[in-house]
């Protein structure tokens, strides 16, 4: 009889651009983390109380404001400056995505907790594993939550989603850097769970194996189609 997890995990629609935020944390210590909180950061927080959770830091996929806070398309999306006021805790983000979460949010670099790719948050009885995921954005990161016995659950932001990848349109964005980043996750294990930034299909998570067989992005082997797929 296998061991019961530790893993608490909730994915969460928000806000009016199909997002998805999570919470992610150890049912032992009872200790939680956030990752993209907007749009509905009281919510959230609520949510892991209700769970008899401590949000104890913020994990970031990108700086872009419908996943942190900010104004955009005459909106003003609440995030992790309205976190701070009522939840003050470290916000973990990739160090080439620190100054734009700085811009959009107003938060200051003492807030931030600048990471590489590669360095590993332990949570419990697991760990989350930050990947640096380049092309949507230079500083996009996507977690890997890991657990001994358990299938690695990948919570992607806007570098991967569910037959289909994030743009690379907007500034910063790099098709051949997101070409690499993809190529990196299509190694993970093919049992490996996948949880996106967003709701952009019929179904809210998948498997990295049933998205290299059915998502054209991560089908095309080589960087000269995959430019020409995306339309360079």
């Amino acid at each position: 009889m296998s061991e019961p997890s530790d893993l608490y995990f909730a994915q969460v629609p928000v806000g009016e651009m199909a997002n998805f935020a999570y919470l992610l944390g150890s049912r032992e210590t009872r200790e939680c983390l956030l990752v993209d909180p907007a749009w509905s950061v009281d919510a959230l927080l609520d949510q892991a109380e209700a769970d008899g959770m401590r949000v104890t830091g913020a994990l970031v996929t990108h700086y872009h404001q419908d996943h942190v806070g900010g104004s955009i398309f005459g909106m003003e999306i609440e995030g992790l400056a309205r976190l701070m006021a009522r939840a003050p805790v470290r916000v973990h983000v990739n160090a080439r995505e620190a100054e734009g979460v700085r811009k959009v949010t107003g938060l200051s670099a003492s807030d931030l907790v600048a990471h590489a790719g590669g360095d590993v948050l332990a949570l419990g009885g697991m760990q989350v594993r930050l990947l640096h995921t380049p092309g949507h954005t230079p500083g996009s990161q996507c977690f890997l939550v890991e657990e001994a016995g358990a299938p690695g659950r990948l919570v992607s932001g806007d570098t991967l989603f569910l037959g289909s990848c994030g743009r690379v349109d907007l500034p910063g964005g790099d098709p051949e850097a997101l070409f690499h980043s993809l190529e990196h996750l299509g190694r993970l294990p093919d049992d490996t769970l996948l949880y996106p930034g967003h709701l952009y299909s019929a179904d809210p998570s998948s498997t990295i194996g049933e998205q290299k067989r059915s998502n054209p992005y991560l089908r095309v082997a080589r960087l000269e189609d995959f430019l020409g797929f995306m339309g360079y």
